[in-house]
This record gives structure tokens, C-alpha cells and sequence, in this order.
């Protein structure tokens, strides 16, 4: 394998999937970055520096982290796919030999310690299950204080949205319990191999400086979310009866809640405000 200043391209990535006898699945959401300019734009973009400790999830056959590692952060990669897994360092070490990788073959889903703290989330997310990933390892590791992740551009729209936009929602408050979410630069589907059906957004994320609320009150608010966008298009005093019963507006009005305004004119501040009077 003869990759160019270090980072893999089309001919690499597919000698790599040979020698694996891979065929990516979109079970698993496999669709591998093959144009390194995009590479070299995510890193910067995402500002990694070697005083990182990063966290990328699904690093497949390396092409972006061969990126981070470039910039002399130290990586941990989370994979699932243990061919891929096991792949991984082996070619770091040809193509980076003094780069310090470490690699857990685990499913992001479930995973709950890391062998180092992290401070910066990096990562080409699987399009299928983006936005749990992503809530799960910002809820479990306290220590990622900003990041820069790829996800389906429709999904990226939803997670910054504010409150008013047309794709606010669900997901956008419970990114916005964490810290706040900006659009970083669309990712055309052409540098993905297979290419996928659709485009890709860059969004980035800085972590609040102190915690909105408690565990508990965390829980509550992602409740009366779910239950708030099940019927997006309704006024709250409708949408909340099923948890509020005849108390609805009243509790609202507590709140300091108009009972006819509509979730998506909610701030996470307001269903914090909701699950306070509760």
C-alpha cells in the first residue's frame, strides 16, 4: 500500500477492502471517505491538535484517522466491525508508525469507559443511528468538550435547528441539553466509497460550561420531548395531556408556558421549565 503524504485514496481503500474481503454494509452504515482533501478539511475544521485526546466512532479502514493522527493527537477508535478493527492499527503503523492509536472493537451503542479521557469528538457517524450514537457518548463522557461529527445532512439540519426553524425538533433539543450545535459545511456523496444516496453534513458542537440541570430533570425533559413532537403540530395543551391529564395548561402556566404555543417554539430551557414545575 503506497498512499500519498499518508492518508488513504481510492486505489488504498480499495486494496484494503480486498485484503479484508470486504463488502461494505449499510447495516453498518459503511460508507468510507476516499478523498483526503476532505480528510485534511475535516481535521481542520474540526481544529484537532496534538494536545487532543480524540474520540472517533466508526473509523472503518482509516481514512480520517490517519487525518487526526496526523496532526499528532492521540486517537482512540471505536469500532464494531472487528476486521476493520483489527486492520487498523496495522496500518497506521506502516503508513504512521509513531502515532498513538488506540483501537476498541465495541459497539458505540454501549460503550461506557474509554482508556483515556477525551476531549474532542471526531467522527464520519453511521447515518442508520447518528443521533443516538451521539447523544449516548455525550451523556457518558462528560470529558468531550467540543467536536465535529459527519452525519446525512437532513439529520445534521434537525440537530442545529432553533427553536421556529421548519426541521426543529426532538433531536434538537436534546443536542441543545449539552451545548450548542452550529452547521460546519456540507460533504458531497461523490468522496464516499460506496456512495451513498445522500449528502453529508459537517456539524460542530461546544459543550456547556456547566450542566443545565440534573440527571433526573435530564430524563424528564427528553420525556416530555418525545411525547411534545409526537404530535409536533399541535398546541401543548393538547400534546401534553397524555402525561398532564386536565392539569396541562395549568402546569404550563406554571411553567410560564403559553398552553397554545406549539413544541417547536420551545427552547430546552422551556421543557427544562415544564419538568421543574413537575
Amino acid at each position: 500500500m503506497a498512499a500519498t503524504g499518508g492518508f488513504l485514496g481510492p486505489a488504498e481503500i480499495r486494496d484494503l477492502a480486498q485484503l479484508l474481503d470486504l463488502q461494505p454494509t449499510k447495516k453498518l452504515g459503511q460508507n468510507f471517505v476516499v478523498d483526503a482533501n476532505t480528510v485534511r478539511r475535516i481535521v481542520t475544521i474540526a481544529g484537532v491538535s496534538d494536545s487532543d485526546t480524540v474520540l472517533e466512532v466508526g473509523p472503518g479502514l482509516g481514512s480520517l484517522t490517519l487525518g487526526l493522527l496526523a496532526t499528532g493527537a492521540t486517537v482512540v477508535a471505536v469500532e464494531i466491525d472487528r476486521r476493520l478493527a483489527e486492520q487498523l492499527p496495522r496500518t497506521v503503523d506502516l503508513l504512521q508508525p509513531d502515532a498513538t492509536l488506540t483501537v476498541l472493537t465495541a459497539d458505540a451503542m454501549t460503550v461506557t469507559e474509554l482508556p483515556a479521557e477525551p476531549n474532542r469528538l471526531v467522527a464520519n457517524l453511521p447515518y442508520n443511528i447518528s443521533v443516538p450514537v451521539l447523544l449516548h457518548l455525550l451523556e457518558t463522557f462528560p470529558s468531550l468538550q467540543t467536536g465535529l461529527v459527519m452525519v446525512q445532512a437532513e439529520v445534521g439540519q434537525r440537530i442545529a435547528a432553533g427553536p421556529g426553524s421548519r426541521v426543529y425538533g426532538g433531536p434538537s433539543v436534546k443536542a441543545a441539553w449539552y451545548g450548542t450545535w452550529r452547521a460546519a459545511g456540507q460533504v458531497s456523496r461523490q468522496v464516499f466509497w460506496p456512495v451513498p444516496n445522500v449528502d453529508s453534513l459537517l456539524i460542530g458542537f461546544e459543550r456547556r460550561g456547566e450542566q443545565l440541570g440534573t440527571e433526573e430533570e435530564r430524563r424528564k425533559v427528553f420525556a416530555l420531548t418525545d411525547t411534545a413532537f409526537g404530535q409536533r403540530r399541535k398546541m401543548l395543551r393538547q400534546s401534553l395531556s397524555g402525561v398532564f391529564g386536565a392539569e396541562t395548561s395549568t402546569v404550563l402556566e406554571r411553567a410560564g408556558i403559553n398552553p397554545t404555543r406549539r413544541p417547536e417554539e420551545l427552547s430546552v430551557s422551556d421543557f427544562l421549565a415544564i419538568a421543574r414545575v413537575t
